[in-house]
């Protein structure tokens, strides 16, 4: 990644008092899009503060398109942040409140009046344009957010819970203009618990826990970093899982074998992909089993979320 391009985080730490917020992070967030996933307080919300330029490292140095969030009458041409929380000035109307933003980015009142408009029509909200935000439902304040964020064409969107609130409808609609911008070669930083969704969506996850990253990259990758300590988790229907469970007991790597309620399944845990698969393979192809299905349980980031909700349960007992 050149330095003018994404997001670096180069050693930075942040500390709120002695309340730890992130922790020597190193890390390049290139263009397309990227999920920060953990538990609430782990740091993600911190992570996209700092590269707001909300708050200001404690230590280290944050550059997004290769220019200091110190500078935001130039970064904030380029940057458009969607906060998970609410917060609109007391009485405005949606279209105002996208409007008036426009125009603290320099735009003047005739643009501000067209990109508005453009931006509340792609997030499906031109029928509420003119009413008060505070009658607003929780996905339409989300979406008005999200408008705001977009309206200047910002090259980086960095988005807390953007898909917060929003109806099965509204949500797929904001994934496409998400996969749409990310197309363009921009750079979308976004946190989720939608995390299926983020499956689909994010070309790279960070994990984050505790105030530092534990892992990053594609999510195959990220489940390949922590398989040794959590193993891997497969589901296979045969016609004869009781005897696979027996037989999988005489393997090291098998570290558990249970049965569904229905008896047609079993739930296996190995530390070893590599051994398992083809093990499973000779004893179908020798007639011992007969299998209808075999489905990796965990490849996603919600095992690899929950991992994280585990290690931090366990950390603490």
């Amino acid at each position: 990644m050149s330095a003018g391009e994404g997001i670096v985080f180069a050693d930075v730490s942040k500390f709120y008092g002695e309340v730890l917020g992130v922790n020597r992070i190193d890390l390049e967030l290139a263009p397309g899009i990227t999920a920060l996933v953990g538990p609430n307080g782990s740091g993600k919300t911190t992570l996209m503060n700092l590269a707001t330029g909300l708050v200001r490292p404690t230590e280290g140095r944050v550059t997004v398109l290769g220019r200091s969030p110190e500078r935001p009458e130039e970064l904030f041409h380029d940057i458009g942040y969607c906060t998970q929380y609410d917060s609109f000035p007391r009485g405005i109307r949606g279209h105002d409140f996208v409007r008036l933003y426009l125009r603290l980015h320099g735009f003047d009142a005739a643009s501000a009046r067209r990109l508005a408009d453009a931006a509340i029509e792609r997030v499906g909200l031109t029928a509420a344009a003119g009413r008060r935000v505070a009658g607003y439902s929780k996905g339409m304040k989300q979406r008005i957010k999200l408008a705001q964020a977009i309206a200047h064409d910002p090259r980086v969107l960095v988005l807390d819970e953007p898909l917060n609130g929003l109806d099965p409808l509204a949500r797929a609609e904001a994934l496409e203009l998400f996969r749409g911008f990310a197309a363009e070669g921009r750079t979308l930083v976004l946190s989720s618990h939608i995390l299926h969704e983020v499956d689909e969506l994010a070309g790279r996850v960070v994990l984050v826990h505790g105030g530092y990253v534990v892992a990053e990259g594609a999510v195959e990758g990220v489940r390949e970093e922590i398989a040794e300590e959590r193993p891997i988790q497969v589901l296979v229907r045969c016609d004869r899982p009781s005897w696979l469970a027996a037989r999988l007991f005489e393997e090291d790597h098998v570290v558990e074998a249970r049965l569904d309620a229905d008896r047609r399944g079993l739930s296996v845990r190995t530390r070893s992909a590599e051994r398992f698969y083809p093990l499973l393979t000779r004893l179908a192809a020798g007639g011992e089993i007969e299998v209808d299905a075999v489905l990796p349980a965990d490849e996603d980031v919600q095992s690899v979320y929950q991992y994280l909700i585990d290690g931090s349960a366990q950390g603490s007992s």
